[in-house]
């Protein structure tokens, strides 16, 4: 090995090159495993979120004493509404860094890939892996407009936080179809982007063989289309009139 030193000054010894290192969370390891913890967050929120909306099928006295329980959870305690507002915080931290951890991946990706190739083949993927950026826009656009609807009630023909089930069978009312079309189209985006996660989640269990592989796709399709269906049957109930 040579070393280089410099002819007008005594050597010291070998130059040593220091390299900064990576906080473990930032690295593709890290980024991955933030990815996995916030996406449990919240399709744990799903679920739940999806159930308390089934209860709307045992009647009005049932659903308002649904929604205003979770108002009362940690009373005494939590004051007023503090879990609903906490819940709030958690879920908007892990969109945010589910969708942090999301950018820095594939941006880290196609950096790795910088030369496009003048006859490069056809990318193979699912329509949920190609559709996945429009999706999270369409998304975004559903919770902000869901929050404004029956959250704060600014959107809602009655928005009134006492009658919560009120406010669901006006919002989903039929002269109001274009909300439930809009509704539906951001439920389906969900959907493929549940698919899609669940795949990813699966292969990484080590389910990475062909049958494996089958098994996942089934596994999430089944997952993906069950929470699409409990959330959409609501709306469409409302619509027809089986809920009113």
């Amino acid at each position: 090995m040579h070393w280089t030193t410099d002819q007008t000054a005594p050597s010291v010894g070998p130059v040593v090159v220091t390299t900064r290192t990576r906080s473990p969370i930032r690295s593709n390891v890290g980024l991955k495993a933030l990815m996995a913890v916030t996406g449990i967050i919240l399709v744990l929120f799903l679920i739940a979120h999806m159930l308390g909306n089934l209860k709307s099928f045992a009647g009005q006295t049932a659903f308002d004493h649904y929604a205003h329980w979770l108002r009362d959870i940690g009373k005494p305690l939590l004051p007023g509404v503090w879990f609903l507002w906490i819940l709030r915080g958690v879920l908007t931290v892990a969109v945010i860094g589910h969708i942090a951890a999301a950018t820095a991946l594939a941006m880290r990706a196609r950096a790795a890939r910088p030369v496009r190739y003048a006859h490069r083949a056809k990318v193979q993927g699912s329509y949920a892996a190609r559709t996945m950026r429009w999706g999270g826009v369409i998304i975004l656009l559903f919770v902000i407009y869901h929050l404004l609807d029956l959250t704060t009630g600014h959107l809602n023909p009655v928005g009134d936080p006492s009658k919560p089930y009120g406010n669901l069978v006006a919002d989903f009312a039929p002269e109001r179809w274009y909300v439930t079309l809009f509704y539906t189209l951001a439920i389906l985006a969900i959907g493929f982007h549940l698919r899609h996660g669940a795949f990813s989640a699966f292969r990484s269990l080590g389910q990475q063989t062909p049958r494996g592989e089958r098994r996942a796709r089934v596994a999430a399709l089944v997952f993906a289309v069950a929470l699409c269906a409990g959330y959409l049957v609501v709306p469409f109930a409302v619509l027809t009139g089986l809920v009113s």
